[in-house]
Order: C-alpha cells, then structure tokens, then sequence
C-alpha cells in the first residue's frame, strides 16, 4: 500500500510485518477514525485544522516504520533478544496505528464532559481486547496472544523498555506525528522539527544491567534536534492546542454534554440523543458497541438538535456553538490565578451572571489547562558521548535544563460575551 500524505510525502506500507497495518486499515474500528477531528474544535480558531484522527494514526505508524529501520541499523552490537524482530515490528507497527482509536468525539470533550466516562486509554484496551472488534479479529488471526501484546505496549508496557517507550513515552512516534500534522495543518511554524536528522541521532545507552538498554540522543550531532522537538511541544501548547477560542469553545461543548445529562437524568426530553449519553445520563456503563458508533457528526447532529430544548440554557448554548459565538475569556495572573483568588473571581462573575438573569452554572466558569512540556518522566531521556557515561537530557542541555519540570499553565474565567464587560468593572480589572 502507498499513500501520498501532506506530512510525510510518499508513505508505504509493503513490507511482510507491515501488513498487519494494511490489515488493520480496513477495519471498521479504524475507519471511525476519519470522522473524529485530531484536534475537536480547533478549527474555529485555526481554520485549516480539519484533520482526522485517521490520517495521525497513519503517520505514526510510518514515523514507527521509520523508526524501526533506525533501531535495525543500530542493533547489531545487542543479542538476539534485545533486537527488533519481526515479531515485535509487527506488534509496534500495529500499537502505534491503534495508539487512539478509543477516542471520543471532538478529541477529548467527550471523556470530560460525560459523567463516569473512561479515558480513551480504556476504550483503546476494550475495542482490541473485544473478540467482537475486527481490530481483535484482525491481530487474533496474526498471533492469538498480538491483542494482548499492543495493549501493552500502548499503555508503555513491553520486554524491550526502548520499544514501548516508542509508542508511549517522551520522545515516542505520537509525539513525532501529531507535531508536525497540526503545525502543517493550522498554519503556524511553531511544531516544526527536524524528524529524519531526530531518528538519525538515535543510539543505544550503555547497558547498565537492564534487560535491554534505553534509547539515547548522540550528542555530537542530536542535541539542537532534541531541543527543537521539545520546544515545539511547548510552543504548539502556548499558540495552538491552549489558544483561548478553542479553549472557550470546549468549556461550552463540556457544558452543553454536561447539562443535558442533568436535563435526561431529571426527566426532560431531548431529542436525537446518542445510546452512549442515555446510558450515562441513567449511571450504567456504556457499552462499546454504543461508544463506537460516537464520532464529531453524531455529536455535532445531536447538540443541534438540542437548539430546541425546552431547557433554556442548553438551548442558548449550542446555538451559540453553531454559530460560533463563543464564549469570551479573561485571563487571571497572580493571586486571582490561586486557588482561594479564583474562587473569589468566580463568585464575583457569577453573582453578576444571576443579576443579569443568566444562568451563573452554564453562561459562567473557568478553565484551567496545564501541561509540563518536558520532563517528569521516571527515566529520562539520555544523551551519549564517544567518551565518558550516558548523561540525562537535562544536564546536557542549558535550555532543556531550564525547562525540565517548569509547567506550562492557563487559568481563564470564561463568561458570555455580555458579561465581559460588566465582570470586568465588578473585579476591578
């Protein structure tokens, strides 16, 4: 199979162990996919980012092609059982194909805003455990114990701790993909990196009696590619993924799906609602047959439909996502930004929400997003030398060093356009 993908340029999957992608494509569970966004409602701040979950989850599989013939060409000094065979390409390709094919509507709105909803990461682990799936049947007719196996290794799990940190870890195939996607599909300059030269600086550690040894960066040639990888991260969350539309635009979905389980769960009727959010509102598990049939369009169809809800509030919302008149925000610094300042801050906004006869719980809140660009990790990335021993990242690097464990955060008071101004004169601002 060969593909022409924006990204990555000519894409090939051709080889024995890199059918099982070809396999897996044509699988319902896989297919879904084209009608999840990778990015929910970005696009209402960055109109280009209509990308699917689909076309990430085919470039990570080739970033993990790319990868594999990176780990092969260094392999040769490891014993067998430290080396890449068939077996396992096989079961990494697959893993990092599959790697989110648990995710809900709208990225991750779904999982937020539903009540008792699991993570994605959960429905990942049922869909390719499920012997119901054609991803189950698919990777069960390869190798009965391969479902198993790429559940692990989505959840960062394998014998070989440099492959499983390929599909899940700091520097892992995810990462490498969604980077250069949506920086190409936004518009914007600031997840770009130099990928080819990033593999190509790859090496072993020196085994320190592990049972196999840690992927590194050489650091006579990686180091600025490391540190380009890194900082794009930061800079695609500063720009991109917390960009204040796209995070006041969320709020107001995660409100909409969270008011309409009140309005089911208190006996109101709302038409063209989705079995997964009935069962929700009535507190029982979802099935997976009923998740599966979530996507964007199923979700944007049905808060459509709740335009005419007899709850005004709801109603007033998702007109007002359709149209996209959002909502405004107001960013809090210092101690507004502490917890006892935001509680202060949001009482003040929601007493002038109720004066002003609009509902303080859904026309009203804050938004709180935090991430930590680099670092945390429980083994962390290495850099290695022709002489003397393997050194962590962050000591080699002065900028890295100044990053690791910094966390990036946004705190938002998020209102209805016609209370900025009045909140605003009630806070002093």
């Amino acid at each position: 199979m060969i593909l022409r993908d924006p990204v990555h340029g000519l894409v090939a999957f051709e080889g024995d162990e890199e059918q099982i992608v070809v396999s897996l494509l044509g699988t319902p569970e896989v297919q879904r996919l084209r009608r999840v966004r990778q990015l929910g409602v970005t696009s209402l701040a960055f109109p280009g980012a209509e990308h699917s979950r689909f076309a990430h989850a085919l470039g990570a599989a080739f970033v993990m092609k790319q990868l594999l013939v990176r780990l092969r060409a260094i392999h040769g000094p490891l014993p067998d059982h430290q080396r890449v065979s068939e077996e396992r390409a096989r079961e990494a390709l697959a893993a990092a194909l599959l790697h989110d094919l648990g995710h809900g509507p709208l990225s991750h709105l779904f999982e937020e805003a539903i009540p008792g909803a699991p993570a994605h990461e959960t429905w990942t682990e049922r869909v390719v455990l499920d012997p119901s799936t054609a991803v189950n049947r698919v990777l069960s007719s390869v190798d009965p114990g391969l479902p198993a196996r790429v559940v692990g290794l989505v959840h960062g799990r394998h014998p070989l701790p440099y492959l499983a940190r390929a599909v899940s870890g700091e520097l892992d195939v995810d990462r490498c993909d969604y980077l250069l996607r949506d920086a190409h599909a936004t518009g914007v300059r600031y997840g770009l990196y130099d990928l080819d030269w990033l593999l190509r600086s790859l090496r072993f550690a020196p085994d320190a009696g592990a049972s196999a040894p840690a992927l590194a960066i050489d650091g006579a040639k990686g180091l600025p590619a490391i540190e380009a990888f890194i900082t794009a991260r930061l800079f695609m969350f500063q720009q991109v993924y917390l960009h204040k539309a796209t995070r006041a635009a969320e709020w107001m979905i995660r409100t909409v799906l969270a008011r309409a389980v009140e309005v089911l769960r208190a006996g109101g009727r709302l038409d063209d609602v989705p079995p997964a959010v009935w069962s929700a509102a009535r507190g029982e598990p979802i099935a997976l047959g009923d998740y599966l049939e979530l996507d964007d369009g199923v979700l944007w169809n049905a808060m459509h439909a709740w335009e005419r809800a007899g709850d005004p509030s709801l109603s007033d919302l998702a007109q007002r996502i359709r149209a996209r008149a959002l909502f405004k925000t107001l960013e809090l610094f210092g101690e507004q930004a502490t917890a006892d300042g935001r509680e202060r801050v949001i009482a003040v906004a929601r007493d002038v929400a109720r004066s002003r006869g609009f509902d303080p719980r859904t026309h009203v809140g804050l938004d709180v997003a935090s991430v930590e660009p680099f670092g945390g990790e429980a083994a962390p990335l290495m850099v290695v030398y022709a002489k003397g021993p393997a050194r962590p990242l962050h000591e080699v690097s002065f900028l890295l060093g100044r990053l690791a464990g910094q966390v990036l955060s946004r705190v938002r008071l998020v209102l209805a356009p016609e209370l900025r101004d009045p909140v605003i004169h009630a806070l002093g601002l």
